[in-house]
């Protein structure tokens, strides 16, 4: 019970702090006073006010330096990237695959491995195969592109890729149904493309070949 009731009491004391904070009472930027002040300041004990502004650092309010004491890092939430993803347009999602998959291209190029030439060769094959309906060929493409990220040995890009998947994988689905075809020759062409260029270790074309497909595919939606 008394867990509970310190939790409530945080949560109050961390709602409180940050309506003091939109207020206007700390920019950002700006040192809060220390425990021993802004605790009566709240009206709680000092591990009450401890875990209040832990609960705000959590939440990206407020972070804490060592030795320094504690700063004003931002006024609202901010939105969560789930969240972020769920609202973003199917263009603002050509934009961020452009952002990693045109590097990664390179990277991939540039380091690729025999295993993952041919793992990479292995899901353009899969892709070739499976043309015909929208959700299958949607798997085969994002396996294909994956296959590039992962050959690109970038452990932040491929947990980018990763996280990014799901909104892009339904993103990617909405537009096959807008365009109301999909996986034709040209298209298969293009991704074959950009193998030979990886494959050749090409670092330009595979980069420029992986940015040009993913303009294409953004200029279908205007």
């Amino acid at each position: 019970m008394t867990m509970v009731r310190r939790e409530s009491l945080a949560e109050r004391a961390a709602e409180l702090l940050i309506t003091r904070i939109r207020g206007g009472e700390w920019e950002i930027g700006g040192k809060l006073p220390g425990e021993t002040t802004l605790a009566p300041q709240l009206g709680v004990g000092r591990s009450t006010a401890r875990e209040a502004i832990r609960i705000l650092a959590g939440r990206g309010i407020l972070a804490t330096r060592q030795g320094s004491g504690v700063f004003v890092t931002a006024t609202d939430i901010p939105e969560s990237w789930d969240a972020l993803l769920e609202r973003a347009d199917i263009v603002a999602v050509i934009e961020a695959r452009t952002a990693i998959e045109v590097e990664a291209a390179s990277l991939a190029a540039e380091r690729h491995t025999f295993a993952e030439l041919k793992a990479l060769r292995a899901a353009l094959d899969e892709r070739e195969q499976h043309r015909s309906g929208i959700g299958e060929h949607v798997e085969t493409d994002m396996a294909f592109h994956r296959a590039i990220i992962v050959a690109a040995q970038s452990p932040v890009l491929l947990e980018l890729f990763n996280s990014f998947a799901p909104r892009s994988r339904q993103a990617m689905t909405d537009m096959l149904r807008l365009r109301g075809h999909h996986g034709d020759d040209v298209d298969q062409g293009v991704h074959e493309r950009i193998y030979d260029a990886i494959a050749s270790h090409d670092v330009e074309a595979a980069a420029g070949l992986t940015r040009a497909h993913l303009q294409a595919l953004k200029e279908l939606l205007n």
